[in-house]
C-alpha cells in the first residue's frame, strides 16, 4: 500500500513538472524571439552603413522622405510595436501563472486536468506565439525598384494589419502565367473602403476565423462596417452559414404575394424570431423603417389602388408615359420587394437595394423570387453607364441627406439612366425652409417632368404626401384644419413642412438660351450649376 501510494505521488510530481517545464521552456523561447528580434534590428542597424559610409547605402536608409516616398512608415512602426506588446503580454502572462502554479502545489493535480492542460497551451500559448510569429514575418519593407534612382514601391494599408487574413487579402495576386490577364492587368488589387483603417480593431475581429470552416454569425458586424464607411467589403474564405431547418421556398406564381417560410431565415440577430413578429402592431418588432413592409395585405395596395392621399403615383400612370420602353430598373430604397413585385407583373425585371436595419429586409426581397442588392449609400452604383431604363426610390433619402452627398447620388443615377429613361422620386419628405434646397438638386438635371408635386403636411415633420397638382392656399387651409391648427397660427407656421416627388424623364430639352440640343446621344441640354440657391464645393 506504501509502495501504491509512493508511486502515484511520483506520477503527480512528474506530469506537475512536466507542466511547469513546458511553461519555463515557452517563457524562454518567447524570450529569445525577442532578443533575437532585437539582434537582426541592430544588425540591419549597423549593415546599412552607420560606421562605413557609403553613400547608396545612407541614402536608402536615411532618406525616408525621398527614397521611401509614399512609404507608410508610421503603420510599419505601430505595427512593430504591436506585436512586441502582444510578446510581451505573453511572456507576463505565462510568469504569473508559472508563480501561481508554484502557490498551489498541492491542489494542481486536482484542479487541472490533461484536456484543460492542452487547452491552456493552445489558447493562451500557441496561438498567440503563432500570431505574433507570423505577424513579424509578414512584415514587408518597400522593394527597391532600382538602386540609383532609389525608387521604393509598397502596396498600401500592408503594414497597418495584423490579422494574416486581411493582409493576404489586399496583397495584389500577380497573374501566374507573368503576363496581362484578361482585362489588360498585370495584378488582382482586392479593395477594402478607406474608413476600414479606422475600424481596424472590428475589421480584425470579422476577419479572424478557420480557413474553411463555418464562418461566426457576425452578419450584423459586417453590416455595421459597412455603413460607417468600410466599403467596399473584404471577401473571407469561410463557410457561410444557413438556416439548420431551410425548407424548399414557393413557386413564384404563390412567393410574390405570401409571406415566406420563417424558417429559411436566421433570426439570431434581430429582436423577432419570426415573420409574424414583424408587424407594425408590435412595439418590440426592432426596426422602425417601412414599418407595414412585413404586411401583405397592406403591400399590395402600393402603387396599384388609388388612395385618398394625393401623392401617391400609380404603375399603370407611370408605365403609361413610355409604353413598351420600360424593362429593366433599380428601385432604390428601403422595402422588401414590393416595388420590384408589382413591376414584374407588368413584365418589368427591377433590382431591389435593401440593408437589414433590424429585419431581414434581403431575405424577405430573396424569398419573394426577387432580387436584393446589398448595397450602402456609400458606393457607386455597380452598373454601367446608360443602362437602366428606370429608377425609383421612396422612404429612405430624405431631408437627413447632407447637400453634397445627395449631389453625389443623383449624379451617380444620371449616370446609369438611359437617354429616355425615368427617374421616380417618391415621397421625399423634406422641412420647408430646406424645400428649395432640395428642389434645386434635382432640377438642376432639366429632365423632362412628367408629373411633378409639392404637398404640404401640418403634423409630421416628414410626412408621406406629395401630389399631382400645385397645392392652393384652400387646399393647405384643409390639411391644416383636418390636423385641428388654423392657418394662421403661429404653431402652423412652425410645424408646417413640405415633402415633393417628382417623376421626369431623360430627353433633351431646350437649352437655357432658348437653342435646341443638337446631340443626339445627349440626355439633357446642359448643367448651370450657379442658377440654383445651392452651392455645392
Amino acid at each position: 500500500m506504501t509502495k501504491l501510494g509512493s508511486c502515484c505521488l511520483n506520477i503527480q510530481m512528474e506530469k506537475r513538472f512536466r507542466f511547469v517545464l513546458a511553461l519555463v521552456l515557452a517563457v524562454s523561447h518567447l524570450g529569445g524571439l525577442v532578443i533575437v528580434v532585437s539582434i537582426s534590428s541592430l544588425f540591419r542597424f549597423y549593415s546599412a552603413g552607420f560606421f562605413m559610409h557609403n553613400e547608396d547605402i545612407c541614402h536608402h536608409f536615411y532618406g525616408v522622405k525621398d527614397v521611401y516616398d509614399g512609404f507608410d512608415i508610421r503603420a510599419l512602426s505601430d505595427r512593430v510595436g504591436e506585436v512586441l506588446t502582444r510578446m510581451e503580454s505573453l511572456q507576463d502572462k505565462l510568469g504569473k501563472t508559472v508563480q501561481q502554479l508554484e502557490k498551489e502545489k498541492d491542489a494542481l493535480d486536482k484542479t487541472i486536468t490533461r484536456l484543460e492542460y492542452k487547452k491552456f497551451l493552445e489558447v493562451e500559448v500557441i496561438r498567440p506565439l503563432y500570431n505574433a510569429h507570423i505577424a513579424l514575418r509578414q512584415i514587408r519593407l518597400p522593394k527597391a525598384e532600382g538602386i540609383g534612382n532609389f525608387t521604393m514601391e509598397e502596396e498600401p494599408l500592408i503594414n497597418t494589419f495584423v490579422t494574416e487574413e486581411i493582409r493576404k487579402y489586399i496583397t495584389p495576386k500577380k497573374n501566374r502565367v507573368g503576363k496581362v490577364n484578361i482585362y489588360g492587368a498585370e495584378k488582382i488589387h482586392n479593395t477594402i473602403g478607406h474608413a476600414c483603417v479606422l475600424m481596424k480593431k472590428e475589421l480584425e475581429e470579422y476577419m479572424d476565423y478557420d480557413i474553411g470552416s463555418y464562418c461566426k454569425d457576425d452578419w450584423n458586424l459586417a453590416q455595421n462596417l459597412m455603413v460607417n464607411g468600410c466599403d467596399p467589403f473584404p471577401r473571407r474564405r469561410c463557410l457561410t452559414r444557413a438556416s439548420k431547418i431551410y425548407q424548399k421556398p414557393f413557386p413564384i406564381n404563390e412567393s410574390l404575394w405570401k409571406l415566406p417560410d420563417g424558417r429559411n431565415v436566421r433570426w439570431s440577430n434581430y429582436q423577432c424570431r419570426n415573420f409574424e413578429c414583424l408587424s407594425s402592431k408590435n412595439p418590440k418588432r426592432g426596426y422602425s423603417k417601412c414599418s407595414g413592409c412585413f404586411e401583405m395585405d397592406k403591400e399590395k395596395l402600393k402603387w396599384v389602388a388609388n388612395r385618398s392621399v394625393p401623392v401617391d403615383f400609380l404603375i399603370s400612370d407611370v408605365l403609361a408615359i413610355k409604353p413598351g420602353e420600360i424593362r429593366i430598373g433599380l428601385d432604390f430604397g428601403v422595402g422588401t420587394g414590393t416595388f420590384a413585385a408589382r413591376m414584374r407583373e407588368q413584365n418589368v425585371t427591377i433590382v431591389s437595394t435593401a440593408l437589414n436595419l433590424g429585419a431581414p429586409f434581403n431575405e424577405m426581397i430573396a424569398l419573394r423570387g426577387l432580387i436584393p442588392l446589398y448595397v450602402t449609400l456609400n458606393q457607386r452604383l455597380p452598373f454601367f453607364d446608360n443602362t437602366m431604363d428606370l429608377i425609383h426610390t421612396t422612404g429612405f433619402m430624405d431631408g437627413w441627406l447632407d447637400m453634397l452627398l445627395l449631389d453625389f447620388i443623383l449624379f451617380d443615377w444620371d449616370r446609369i439612366l438611359r437617354p429616355g429613361g425615368l427617374l421616380w422620386i417618391d415621397r421625399f419628405f423634406c422641412n420647408k425652409k430646406d424645400l428649395d434646397d432640395y428642389m434645386y438638386m434635382f432640377l438642376q438635371f432639366r429632365y423632362k417632368k412628367h408629373k411633378w408635386a409639392i404637398s404640404p403636411k401640418s403634423k409630421d415633420e416628414f410626412q408621406e404626401l406629395s401630389a399631382k397638382f400645385s397645392p392652393t392656399d384652400s387646399f393647405r387651409k384643409s390639411q391644416l384644419k383636418n390636423d385641428g391648427l388654423n392657418w394662421d397660427s403661429e404653431e402652423a407656421k412652425e410645424i408646417y413642412s413640405f415633402s415633393m416627388s417628382m417623376f421626369t424623364s431623360i430627353e433633351a430639352n431646350n437649352n437655357v438660351d432658348g437653342s435646341s440640343s443638337k446631340d443626339g446621344n445627349s440626355k439633357r441640354a446642359g448643367i448651370h450649376r450657379s442658377c440654383g440657391r445651392v452651392e455645392v464645393t
